[in-house]
């Protein structure tokens, strides 16, 4: 009897479950029906356009670090240096430069004999009177250290090419040259169609004038903004402003929403437009969803409310900032606390220093010791580096096994001396996994805060030393 009354609590329980969660979202449904539009405008488009602009400007980062690695890399300076003697030996340079990072190219033109080296050989000679080679002039002549642009392929002139055009210089600062990777147009063209999968818009990119240059699958209809059905009378909001949010009337009389940004690196507009049915079509199957979860909760009522502890725990985990394994911070708190401590610095006219540590052959540790062997290579490297560390110092947790240091009120000089003490005492260290011994090292890049520098740069640029460091022998520290 008493187990039957527990079922049927049980029962009256997950009842009211569902019928409150189906009332809920049927609710819901018509709440969302009536503001979806201005969601869509507002929201929606504006987060997805920032998620897919973000994800293209990481790549660009990347191709930037790749190419400021070759520009900075004695190799390739001294060879130049030296007079070029060996062709071949550049040759082999920039093959596995293209091999290793899997770029569609990677290019040097010296500036003393304006030979285009490339992993297939010497292409040609760079000359002014020729429109093919504007770039290489126009590289030599700028100020910046780089620049990107979309040009065709020399090794390949039916193949366009996004190319990170970076600046050699000797060790006076003297221009010797121009060096970088290309990525090929194709590969962002997947790029589209992989974002227009995963967010369920339609996406492409615009030059300066209105016409299409890259697009995802399914695309239709004219290749021009002033041409598509609808968009003459925005085409132009959208080609002259940086940002903006707009919508037209589309084909059935549904109200079309777009949203558009600049992409200054390429000089196109980024689009992501969503017509007013499909997110109509969307909601309403969210409700479907919904009352199909709800009659789930019905049957699993104590397995979803385990998940939902904890779902809500690790919820809890995110909010709070702190890395579940190392209790460090995590990088999606990180960029505040940098803005905090760069406010404090300013205001008391003190240096502001960041390290970036990254452990050396961390992948072999776990693929001969196990995963766990590698989570408490973690736990115990956060743990050495929290002992040298002061109360305001912050340690993140930045990636797999890269940690970020920020170091108020600390000189590039002290902060080596920091660095290097970690350093030195992480060599220390055997770690013990069971009856395993584990010896490992870091490579630590140091960088000091420059006035109306960014976060990213900053990083950047002491990620650019570690690299420099495992590049020089690895278990050492290097700086910016």
């Amino acid at each position: 009897m008493l187990a039957q009354k527990k079922l049927f609590s049980a029962i009256a329980l997950a009842g009211v479950l569902v019928l409150g969660f189906i009332a809920t979202s049927v609710i819901s449904y018509f709440l969302a029906q009536d503001s979806v539009s201005n969601r869509i405008a507002r929201e929606t488009l504006p987060l997805t356009s920032d998620n897919i602009y973000s994800e293209i400007e990481q790549d660009l980062l990347r191709s930037v670090l790749i190419s400021s690695l070759m520009a900075h890399d004695t190799l390739l300076r001294d060879w130049t240096l030296a007079g070029e003697a060996d062709p071949a030996q550049i040759v082999r340079y920039l093959k596995e430069i293209q091999r290793k990072h899997e770029t569609t190219t990677a290019f040097y033109v010296s500036d003393q004999t304006r030979n285009y080296y490339h992993a297939d050989g010497v292409l040609k000679q760079v000359a002014a009177d020729d429109d093919q080679d504007a770039w290489y002039f126009r590289a030599r002549n700028m100020n910046a250290p780089y620049e990107i642009n979309v040009d065709t392929d020399t090794a390949d002139p039916s193949r366009l090419t996004i190319f990170v055009n970076y600046r050699v210089t000797d060790y006076q600062d003297r221009f010797i040259g121009v060096t970088g990777i290309g990525l090929s147009v194709n590969a962002v063209a997947r790029l589209i169609a992989s974002y227009q999968n995963r967010y369920g818009r339609e996406i492409y990119l615009t030059d300066r004038e209105g016409h299409v240059t890259l697009r995802g699958p399914g695309f239709e209809g004219p290749e021009t903004l002033r041409e598509r059905h609808g968009m003459q009378g925005i085409a132009t909001t959208i080609l002259t402003n940086p940002s903006a949010s707009v919508s037209y009337e589309g084909h059935n009389g549904r109200q079309v929403y777009v949203n558009s940004r600049l992409i200054p690196e390429f000089d196109w507009y980024l689009i992501v437009q969503q017509a007013q049915s499909s997110a109509e079509a969307r909601v309403l199957g969210a409700l479907l969803i919904n009352i199909a979860v709800a009659l789930a909760i019905a049957a699993v009522v104590g397995v979803i409310g385990w998940f939902s502890v904890r779902n809500y725990q690790a919820g809890l985990e995110q909010m709070a900032g702190t890395d579940a394994l190392t209790g460090c911070t995590t990088r999606r708190v990180f960029e505040a606390i940098f803005n905090q401590a760069l406010k404090n610095a300013l205001r008391n006219d003190v240096p502001l220093s960041l390290l970036a540590i990254d452990i050396d052959r961390f992948k072999q540790i776990n693929d001969q010791h196990g995963h766990a062997a590698g989570d408490l290579v973690l736990h115990t490297l956060t743990d050495i580096v929290r002992s040298h560390l002061r109360d305001n110092d912050t340690v993140c947790r930045w990636g797999g096994d890269e940690f970020l240091i920020l170091l108020g009120d600390c000189t590039l000089a002290n902060a080596v001396l920091v660095a290097d003490t970690i350093r030195a005492d992480v060599a220390r260290h055997t770690i013990r996994p069971g009856e395993d011994a584990i010896d490992c090292t870091i490579s630590v890049g140091a960088a000091e805060y420059q006035k109306g520098e960014e976060l990213r740069s900053l990083v950047a640029r002491a990620d650019l030393a570690m690299y420099t460091a495992k590049r020089e022998g690895r278990d050492q520290v290097a700086n910016a």
